[in-house]
């Protein structure tokens, strides 16, 4: 059974109020129109420098999903409360460049880089603090199809302190058809840092990733879901990315 386009629609104002409670009662989000109007208004529409949210610049140099999946957790989940609040409220926004971060570490002070140096994040905060970097990288081109994704899983590095329970493992899914690569950048991104708010996700836990031709809901059930504007219509809202509810242990996945 497809999701509707009601639960999607709701689902995605829910996103709304969450990020940014007292907007709800000025705007009235009846439609993905203005959904998208609502976001834009408050994101400063495409241009960083013209916002006052919390801006995070993600540098890429060498990419693999799986290991997106598990360094933009670490990262999330790195956060102190105040600044997972900030960014939440500008939407998770993210600009992705394309660089070497071993090469920029000595100019610039990134909050945290892949063990092995393939990514590194830089925020959240004022667009005015990573406004040097973005005038020196270029945008990370990934246009490239997604392509099949066969299922591989990460466990998340445990990190300092107790933990509040015990680890899960979640299925996160993602649609490939249609998508490029820094689309599911983008998508994945939203949808990962805004589970580890949600404590959804937390050190320790295993999460296996897999591509879908689409979701529905025999692909849940879902404890979150990433939505966006369909990629054939802009009338139309779409899962992109799904993350399962807590499953049992899928030990032929692990990597």
């Amino acid at each position: 059974m497809i999701l509707s386009a009601d639960r999607l629609l709701s689902l995605a104002t829910e996103r709304l109020h969450t990020a940014r409670p007292e907007l709800a009662a000025f705007h009235g989000v009846s439609s993905p129109a203005a959904l998208q109007a609502v976001k834009a208004e408050i994101t400063g529409a495409t241009d960083p420098d013209r916002t006052t949210e919390s801006v995070v610049v993600a540098v890429v140099g060498e990419l693999d999903l799986i290991g997106w999946v598990r360094e933009t957790c670490s990262f999330a989940c790195s956060l102190a409360a105040g600044r997972r609040q900030a960014w939440r409220r500008s939407f998770t926004r993210t600009v992705y460049l394309a660089g070497s971060p071993g090469n920029l570490r000595e100019r610039f002070s990134f909050d945290h880089v892949a063990p092995d140096g393939s990514v590194a994040w830089l925020g959240p905060g004022p667009a005015t603090a990573s406004h040097g970097l973005r005038r020196l990288l270029k945008s990370f081109d990934g246009r490239r199809a997604l392509g099949d994704l066969p299922p591989a899983t990460v466990e998340l590095p445990a990190g300092p302190g107790a933990r509040s329970r015990p680890p899960r493992h979640r299925v996160l899914q993602i649609v490939t058809a249609g998508l490029t690569l820094t689309d599911a950048l983008v998508h994945l991104n939203h949808l990962l840092a805004e589970a580890v708010m949600d404590d959804l996700i937390a050190p320790g836990d295993r999460i296996t990733l897999r591509g879908v031709p689409q979701l529905d809901e025999s692909s849940g059930p879902f404890a979150a879901l990433r939505i966006d504007t369909a990629i054939d219509s802009p009338d139309r809202l779409q899962a992109f990315a799904g993350l399962t509810q807590e499953t049992p242990d899928a030990a032929q996945y692990h990597r």
